[in-house]
């Protein structure tokens, strides 16, 4: 008789197979659409096209097309297309739902500034810690602990994985598409934080994803849920809320991306190849 811890790992070995199923089936697609891609691109070649760049991290209901938006997503399209669908070194996800729930407005200023903040993700992945800085980042860590405390994080995949130029994993999405949130903005904060002063944000730094378009100074304080992860030094302007650093598990953000990632034509997202997502986050004070 199968007992029902059988069974349950029975059922999440299932979904990994549909899912390793339908990576395969985007990474043919992918090879179709880059066929496609380089016939337009000589054509815009030869007629002097130039596209524009208007941000790198979207998220929290920002409907721009991504590829429009973000040259990162068009380098996306070729990130590993040469290359069969590799070992998903993650384990399978445990099967709940991710949250659906919205707010209205910010939630009020709780956290102690004086006091340090831990954030515990737990993911299929391996664990990772962050250290939160409350007293730079008063709201966004609150948020996060408000967020955390509320389970609106837990069994949400990690949607976007960037391996050329920047080297970020970004989550913090329930709906897995980019464009998630939860329903509130906050502000912008630690933008003059003496380490992304030059231009670079460091490996372990976590930083809010937002809507900011530089071209026209526009969509500044549009931070939501979403975050990155930097997990190896990567170029980046201080326009993005650093609140935290990883503590440990750097590594686990390394394996994810020695997994390498995909293209997902829905959304224009670089997916990573690895099966990330957050069972379980807290925030706690200590």
């Amino acid at each position: 008789m199968v007992s029902k811890e059988q069974r349950r790992k029975q059922l999440a070995r299932a979904k990994w197979e549909r899912q390793q199923q339908r990576r395969g089936e985007r990474w043919r697609k992918v090879r179709r659409r880059r066929a496609v891609l380089a016939a337009v691109l000589v054509v815009l070649v030869a007629g002097g096209g130039t596209a524009l760049a208007t941000g790198v991290f979207g998220g929290d209901d920002d409907t721009t097309d991504a590829a429009a938006r973000d040259p990162l997503d068009q380098d996306g399209l070729d990130q590993e297309a040469d290359t069969p669908p590799v070992e998903d070194p993650c384990a399978a996800p445990s099967g709940g739902a991710p949250s659906e729930q919205q707010w209205d407005a910010e939630p009020e200023l709780t956290v102690d500034t004086s006091a340090a903040y831990t954030m515990s993700l737990a993911t299929t992945c391996g664990d990772i810690e962050i250290a939160l800085d409350a007293e730079a980042a008063p709201r966004t860590v609150n948020s996060f602990a408000f967020l955390a405390g509320e389970g609106f994080f837990d069994h949400s995949p990690c949607h976007r994985l960037v391996t050329e130029g920047l080297r970020v994993l970004q989550c913090g999405d329930p709906t897995g598409t980019g464009m998630g949130g939860p329903g509130y903005t906050i502000p912008d904060e630690n933008l003059d934080a003496e380490e992304v002063a030059d231009g670079v944000y460091p490996a372990g730094t976590v930083a809010m994803a937002n809507q900011y378009n530089p071209q026209e100074d526009s969509g500044r304080d549009s931070g939501g849920s979403q975050f990155f992860l930097v997990y190896e030094d990567s170029p980046l302007p201080p326009d993005y809320t650093p609140f935290g650093t990883v503590t440990a598990g750097l590594d686990v953000l390394e394996t994810i991306a020695e997994a390498g990632s995909g293209t997902d034509p829905t959304t224009g997202n670089t997916p990573p190849n690895a099966t990330v997502v957050i069972e379980s986050a807290t925030v706690e004070a200590s």
